[in-house]
């Protein structure tokens, strides 16, 4: 299958409408798969009222099909025409969040494939905000279903290219329209219960939607890897480079002592840290990936730095820890996920 690449420059205005976007739509509509950009990460978007856009979503990734898909929607009407009811709690975060990366969790109706929903009687919505995901979701004027753009278990795209060396030849197309922003996936809300979950922590925080809200839980599978989890993305492994990725909680001459430990193995480390630590640790590879001040920049390249170990031939990666404060709980989340909940600690 040939893989269309459409790259998007200076794309600003989601009202634009570019020949590129109207190609993509119309592949959308005859139950094709495309790649497009969201403010978190790469979508790889099907029909969401269709079985065989939704089958080619599932083949394309290696994705176990009793795994449920997120939609997309460009225009908030468009709930309506396949969710049962919006909760009040719902109707206020959707106020104050989309478009944006929070995906909510509402009653279904019928309208959207059994595929996407994984036999459940809730769907996982959102709204993104990227200005070319949110004009080609209105151009196709369906509801999208979109996971990750990448193979099962490997790290999310944070990069069209990340999407063409995943996936070339199993899609029907690329959007490229530059790289993502937040870089870690949405939020998940569940707004089915009295006091709403967070089913994965992602953009939005605890702290902002209880601004909004009132109290909201967290789903005890993210306190404990014995729990299985309920949201979309997140019941298998994920996020993993090609070689194995271990968490080091602990000082600078600890964390160094581990490096050291598997060189006498005869392994190549590769270490996944920060700005602040840049010239810290003497390994075969040092990542880069944000700022320790400011999670946020460590969210937005934490994927990206991942597959670049990919490139550097090592045998072992060992990362540093993060605060859970704040988009750090998103970020530890995907790094036990990467790393099989594989920490050592001083």
């Amino acid at each position: 299958m040939e893989t269309k690449l459409w790259v998007v420059d200076n794309f600003t205005n989601e009202k634009d409408i570019y020949p590129q976007i109207e190609e993509a739509a119309d592949l959308l509509r005859n139950h094709e798969v495309v790649a497009f950009p969201t403010e978190t990460v790469y979508g790889l978007g099907g029909d969401a009222t269709s079985d065989k856009a939704v089958d080619k979503i599932f083949a394309a990734k290696g994705r176990p099909s009793d795994n449920p898909l997120i939609v997309h929607i460009g225009d908030k009407e468009q709930l309506h025409t396949f969710v049962e009811s919006i909760p009040s709690k719902a109707e206020k975060v959707i106020d104050a969040f989309w478009p944006g990366p929070l995906t909510v969790i509402l009653p279904k109706k019928d309208r959207v494939s059994d595929k996407v929903t994984a036999g459940l009687n809730s769907i996982a919505v959102r709204m993104p905000s990227h200005p070319v995901a949110l004009a080609l979701l209105k151009k196709v004027a369906l509801p999208i279903a979109a996971p990750s753009a990448n193979l099962s278990g490997k790290p999310s795209p944070t990069l069209a290219h990340h999407v063409m060396n995943d996936l070339e030849g199993r899609i029907s197309g690329v959007v490229d329209g530059g790289a993502t922003g937040v870089g870690v996936e949405s939020t998940v809300l569940d707004c089915t219960e009295e006091i709403p979950i967070i089913l994965r922590p992602g953009g939005i925080t605890q702290k902002e939607l209880e601004n909004v809200i009132g109290p909201v839980k967290v789903d005890r599978a993210l306190l404990s890897d014995k729990e299985a989890p309920k949201s979309p993305g997140m019941k298998y492994t994920h996020y993993a480079p090609d070689a194995p990725l271990v968490i080091v909680d602990g000082s600078s001459d600890f964390f160094q002592s581990i490096i050291d430990r598997y060189k006498d193995q005869g392994k190549r480390v590769g270490v996944l840290t920060t700005s602040e630590h840049e010239d810290a640790y003497k390994a075969d590879a040092v990542i880069i990936c944000g700022s320790r001040s400011n999670l946020e920049t460590v969210a937005s390249h934490l994927y990206e730095s991942l597959r670049s170990f990919n490139e550097c031939d090592v045998d072992i990666i060992v990362s540093e820890s993060f605060s859970e404060e704040g988009v750090g709980h998103a970020v530890m989340n995907r790094l036990m996920k990467a790393a099989g909940h594989h920490v050592i600690k001083q």
